[in-house]
């Protein structure tokens, strides 16, 4: 069985290879199954062949019971600097499953600004044995946050611990005094409360394939579909809101949630445009 020791020095590896964008450096499985943002691709397709560095952010995790390591970090290319996850399944020390998402801001219809890609003290914690959760108890609350903002209407699914932040495409959404809506000046479980994601029509084709039990984190793939129809409508405090979304569109993402004592403590998402409701080489 992998080691998370293997498991990283294997990823580091594969850093090394796509820093040098040199894809042949890479063991690759003859049954590799490869994409980059929810489209099946080549090996030194896509990112090989326009980044200029990778960035110093690493937040990395793994799943050693199942081959599984995971980096949430940040890719140049060019004159963009754009946040990234990168997920690889080994076997037999190749690389069988590859799955990378960049959320290049600069093609974004909507677009995140003020990134920052700085460490998170409770990403990178262990948790000590007596707060775990089995890996059961851990996929329920990550898939119960997605029940959460799934046409959101103020009830809560899942736990959060009250300090709960959450970063997507590296800006914090969450207690952020600075975000330009007013719902990031609230944490996690009190913008959900307000029912503010009613327009998140679905999230469709979630996934876990990894699952990190000493630390505490579940990654998930997914994607959540916005039919537009949404307009006005009012949260459960009685405030009257429209929808940002009004014509038909879908995020493709890739979530972590670090999950401590059985609330979630830190999300960290990664998520770009897709055609609306596009389907994924991963479903099946």
């Amino acid at each position: 069985m992998a080691t998370r020791e293997g498991l990283y020095e294997a990823l580091d590896r594969f850093r090394d290879a796509l820093a040098a964008r040199d894809a042949a450096r890479v063991e690759w499985s003859p049954a590799l199954r490869y994409s980059e943002n929810n489209v099946a691709l080549e090996p030194g397709d896509g990112l090989w062949n326009t980044l200029t560095a990778l960035g110093a952010y690493d937040l990395r995790f793994a799943d050693a019971s199942h081959g599984q390591v995971a980096l949430f970090t940040s890719v140049e290319e060019a004159d963009a600097v754009s946040p990234c996850a990168i997920r690889l399944r080994f076997d037999h020390g190749a690389v069988a499953e590859a799955e990378i998402v960049v959320a290049r801001n600069k093609d974004e219809g909507f677009p995140f600004f003020g990134q920052r890609y700085d460490d998170k003290p409770a990403m990178l914690a262990l948790v000590p044995e007596a707060e775990r959760s089995t890996r059961d108890e851990l996929v329920q609350l990550a898939n119960g946050y997605f029940e959460t903002i799934e046409r959101n209407d103020g009830t809560i699914r899942t736990r959060f611990h009250p300090h709960c932040n959450r970063v997507e495409n590296g800006v914090q959404t969450t207690n952020n005094q600075d975000f330009p809506l007013p719902v990031a000046r609230l944490g996690c479980e009190a913008q959900f409360a307000l029912g503010w994601y009613r327009y998140d029509d679905e999230l469709r084709a979630r996934r876990f394939p990894l699952v990190d039990i000493e630390r505490g984190i579940v990654l998930a793939h997914g994607f959540i579909d916005h039919s537009g129809r949404l307009g006005d409508y009012e949260l459960t405090d009685g405030t009257k809101v429209s929808s940002p979304i009004r014509r038909p569109h879908s995020y493709y993402l890739a979530e972590a949630f670090k999950i401590r004592d059985g609330a979630i403590e830190q999300v960290e998402a990664v998520f770009h445009t897709v055609p609306y409701r596009m389907p994924s080489p991963w479903e099946g």
